[in-house]
């Protein structure tokens, strides 16, 4: 197989299909093989539907995976061909064995959205491969389903820290489920050893007014974990103003306003909530990190 395309001076949006589907296949550079990929999203032919279709349906892994990549987000940012899209993806997920094909399919069917997807994603929530259940999370996001839930609690316990991230993402900023199972699961995230993990953690029970994750965002605040996520469910449980201070402190590394001003601040930020905990969640927030992770994740 090539490791370029022959014209690395033609621009993307030049090529023709057959050009774009060919870097798609043979480029050994992630990144290139993704914009040919982008590119075919947003064009959304039906020429292009039937290659990606065919690729499905052939014996070599890599090209299944191209096939359900380029599938995944045809016509973005409006999908096209969605059901025969999704009929497609189901019937390959109950056969394929690889997993490199397995992720390809999972990340897929949550760009998808459709909960047709659910059950058969949530059988594979054990699979022995952690990118495998990575993409199964993935495709679990944003349902307000019970099993998708579930599924989520427990693989926010897995093993691999990407995992726990993007399920603790799932049950704390995409979801306006509120029970106690879930708000245990995030409770135990945070003592993660991963710092991202804790801070979907604390914003999720911060969205649902649950201020038992005050001292774990202060003990991250204090060590200097300065963090968007930090910053995010400290802004959920009070006014903006008693956390800029000390933000902008720990950002610049400059802790030089004394123990006075510091202890201040954190007996402000422990008296600013001002709703009961049984109050309504915090409206969804996090719509722009899920795009940004949606992007991340191809």
């Amino acid at each position: 197989m090539g490791t370029s395309y022959p014209q690395p001076e033609k621009h993307i949006d030049q090529c023709t299909n057959k050009e774009l589907l060919h870097l798609a296949l043979t480029e050994t550079d992630d990144e290139n093989a993704w914009e040919a990929i982008r590119e075919l999203h947003t064009r959304g032919s039906k020429e292009i539907f039937d290659n990606a279709c065919k690729l499905c349906l052939s014996s070599n892994a890599h090209e299944r995976c191209v096939g359900a990549d380029i599938l995944s987000q045809m016509g973005t940012p409006h999908p096209i061909f969605h059901e025969e899209t999704v009929s497609i993806l189901l019937k390959m997920l109950e056969q394929e064995q690889e997993p490199d094909v397995l992720n390809s399919i999972a990340v897929a069917l949550g760009h998808r959205d459709d909960p047709r997807a659910i059950k058969p994603l949530a059988l594979l929530k054990n699979h022995p491969a952690d990118h495998v259940r990575s993409g199964i999370v993935f495709g679990l996001l944003g349902f307000e389903d019970d099993l998708a839930i579930q599924t989520l609690i427990e693989l926010s316990t897995d093993m691999d820290a990407e995992v726990r991230n993007w399920a603790t993402f799932g049950l704390g900023s995409l979801t306006e489920t509120d029970t106690p199972a879930l708000r245990e699961a995030l409770l135990v995230r945070l003592t993660d050893e991963d710092a991202e993990a804790r801070g979907e953690a604390m914003v999720g029970l911060a969205r649902r007014r649950d201020l038992r994750m005050l001292d774990s965002l202060l003990h991250d605040l204090e060590e200097g974990l300065f963090s968007s996520l930090l910053f995010q469910a400290a802004t959920e449980i009070c006014d903006p103003h008693f956390i800029c201070p000390w933000c902008i402190c720990v950002k610049l590394g400059k802790k030089k306003k004394g123990a006075g001003f510091i202890e201040n601040w954190k007996k402000r930020l422990k008296n600013a909530h001002r709703q009961p905990l049984t109050g309504s969640l915090i409206p969804l927030s996090a719509r722009g990190r899920w795009r940004g992770r949606r992007q991340h994740s191809v």
